[in-house]
């Protein structure tokens, strides 16, 4: 008795939760997909009018990819409960003018891509509730000033991806509660200044990719609550002075992309709430020092793309809050302020990539104690102070790649314990005494340095296409040579010398130092001429310095010339003290042609060097290479003609073996 009454109640209970679903699905066409809950979704190229079979309780309809071409006035009948009616990617072309006064009671209406062009005047006027109105992505040109009138409720407006160029200045005067305005993609070349002044609600107004020349003075001046406001990829060259003082609620401001080479002074002053600013793209040629007023809530700022050769020192003063900062891709700016960056310690990304920047001021980085990432690459840096990252304890990557960089200081990163990557190729580095620091670094440092299998030697020659990490102390064993001052020395001066060091009255090639008065013994062309070297010896352009530094344990001493030698010779150096120190001790080479081989013989020291020319290297380099490929033609012509003889001289066995006849 209990198990049938049990029986029972349960098959009542399946039957009065499948009953909805049951008669859901079998008012539901074949071609759509129908929710219990009241949504339905119609699908298909089949369709060419809205389903009248569908589920009494259907408050949302969504049709989509259709060949429905018109919203007759009956199309919308007996749908009380629909709220939400969306006809996209179709073709529909044509609204009956009375289309919506069978629905009156739609909140949201959805005809984005449609082949539309015109539509009939106030046809929307019946939807009193109307929420949600989108015209997006049809053909409309024009727009009746009384096409909104009634729609006191609307909250959300997009016009965009349509034709329109001239919207009619009264156009939205009655959508007094509208947030968000989309007339983004249209042809619209000038807006009239009080088109929008009804509209003291909107949060959002988006006027992107237009023709727009000029902005009206006073034009937002009622958008008192605009939160957002985009106005990139336009024509607008000036803007009107104080065009914008009245959003003081704004937060987003987009003016990428315009024309604009002037920013009249104090443009963005009383935006308090302002949070991310984008002004790439505009062909700026200078900024006022009074542009930016006080913005604490300020975190992004994108300023790249300009004819900016450098920016007011205090251009991010009033900005205690910015996070990131992009002032890159700006090939003409090379100069930055000293103080630029003071007082913005919260920043955490910046980048200043892709710029002409030749040089930094020792203490700009100082106040960005909080920076993570750092983008110097692509510019034009020929050196870095010592301390230039000092500040930058936090610092997590740094890129230093496509500069002009020859070194850097050894202790330069010493600072960074933070420091996860680092990136430093493409630099012409100058692999001599300057490079030793650095180089020890990165081999300390192997796994920060993310491309240091590209960071190559660029010069000297001897050590070209060698990878920084791989240059060792002991290399550099000879820049801690001694270096004192010479009293005295000799040279010999070849017929064709590579290089030479002279003490003539035409030529004084030395360092810059201060030495007593003493005097030189120089032979030229067999006589011997007396030069008396001042007490201060002029400084002589690096291109043409070679400098020879000798140890106190030279003496005097004049040779006779040697014709046809390509050598300079150091003379007199004392074998013994010689002996027990390294070459390098006694002998320093500066900015001068590489030194290949030296040689000691009878107390003088015999010094080799090759020629620096690029043309003259690239010659005998071509000369080598040409001399390899004919040494191969030569081999593979032998081989073949041995091959020739080998087989003709086998003929000439086989006629012999069997003579004819």
């Amino acid at each position: 008795m209990m198990d049938s009454h049990f029986r029972g109640t349960l098959c009542t209970i399946v039957v009065v939760f499948t009953l909805p679903h049951l008669s859901c699905n079998m008012l539901c066409p074949s071609s759509c997909q129908c929710h219990f809950k009241g949504s339905v979704k119609c699908v298909g190229d089949t369709i060419t009018d809205i389903p009248k079979q569908l589920p009494v309780h259907t408050y949302l309809l969504w049709l989509n990819g259709t060949n429905m071409n018109i919203i007759n006035e009956q199309s919308l009948a007996n749908r009380d409960l629909l709220l939400r009616f969306s006809l996209t990617h179709s073709h529909l072309h044509t609204i009956h003018p009375s289309a919506f006064y069978v629905a009156p009671q739609l909140k949201s209406v959805k005809l984005s891509s449609n082949d539309l062009s015109t539509l009939p005047a106030r046809v929307f006027s019946p939807l009193t509730t109307l929420e949600q109105l989108h015209l997006d992505g049809n053909q409309l040109e024009t727009i009746a000033p009384d096409m909104f009138e009634g729609l006191v409720r609307l909250l959300d407006l997009d016009l965009s991806w349509n034709k329109l160029s001239s919207p009619p200045s009264n156009v939205f005067d009655g959508l007094t509660q509208l947030t968000f305005l989309n007339l983004g993609r249209n042809s619209i070349k000038k807006l009239p200044p009080t088109i929008f002044h009804a509209l003291t609600n909107l949060h959002k107004l988006m006027i992107y990719n237009n023709e727009l020349e000029v902005l009206e003075a006073g034009i937002f001046d009622e958008l008192v609550n605009l939160v957002e406001l985009k106005i990139y990829h336009n024509q607008i060259t000036s803007l009107p002075p104080q065009v914008f003082w009245s959003l003081r609620n704004l937060t987003i401001l987009n003016l990428s992309s315009n024309r604009l080479q002037a920013i009249p002074a104090k443009s963005f002053y009383n935006m308090p709430k302002l949070s991310k600013l984008t002004i790439y793209n505009n062909p700026l040629l200078s900024l006022p020092d009074q542009l930016m007023g006080h913005m604490p809530d300020m975190t992004e700022i994108y300023l790249y793309a300009t004819n900016l050769t450098t920016v007011p020192g205090n251009l991010f003063a009033n900005m205690s809050g910015l996070r990131s900062l992009n002032l890159h891709f700006n090939d003409k700016l090379r100069e930055l302020p000293s103080d630029l960056f003071c007082c913005i310690p919260k920043l955490e990304k910046l980048s200043l990539k892709f710029n002409d920047l030749h040089y930094l001021h020792p203490q700009l980085f100082s106040g960005l104690t909080t920076l993570g990432m750092l983008l110097l690459n692509d510019n034009k840096l020929q050196s870095l102070p010592e301390n230039i990252f000092q500040g930058l304890g936090g610092v997590l990557s740094v890129n230093l790649k496509n500069n002009h960089l020859k070194t850097l200081p050894g202790d330069i990163l010493l600072s960074n314990t933070a420091l996860k990557a680092l990136t430093l190729s493409g630099n012409p580095w100058d692999c001599t005494c300057s490079i030793r620091g650095i180089a020890k670094w990165i081999r300390h440092n192997e796994h920060v340095v993310l491309d240091r299998q590209d960071v190559i030697c660029h010069s000297p020659v001897y050590q070209l296409l060698r990878t920084i990490d791989s240059l060792r102390d002991e290399e550099f064993n000879f820049c801690d040579a001694r270096i004192v001052k010479s009293r005295s020395f000799s040279i010999h001066e070849p017929t064709k010398p590579f290089h030479t060091i002279t003490t003539s009255r035409q030529t004084s090639v030395v360092a810059s130092v201060t030495t007593p008065h003493t005097t030189t013994s120089t032979p030229t062309q067999g006589a011997t001429q007396q030069v008396t070297t001042p007490t201060t010896t002029p400084t002589i352009k690096p291109s043409t310095l070679h400098t020879t530094i000798l140890p106190t344990t030279l003496q005097t001493h004049t040779t006779t010339t040697r014709p046809n030698e390509k050598f300079h010779l150091i003379n007199e150096i004392a074998l013994s003290d010689y002996m027990s120190r390294p070459f390098y001790d006694t002998l320093v080479v500066e900015q001068g042609p590489e030194f290949v081989h030296h040689k000691l013989h009878n107390s003088w020291v015999y010094v080799w060097f090759l020629p620096s020319d690029e043309a003259l290297t690239g010659l005998l380099m071509f000369s080598h290479i040409l001399l390899v490929a004919a040494g191969l033609f030569l081999i593979l012509a032998a081989m073949f003609c041995m091959c020739r003889l080998n087989k003709t001289m086998d003929e000439l066995k086989a006629e012999c073996a069997h003579p004819p006849g």
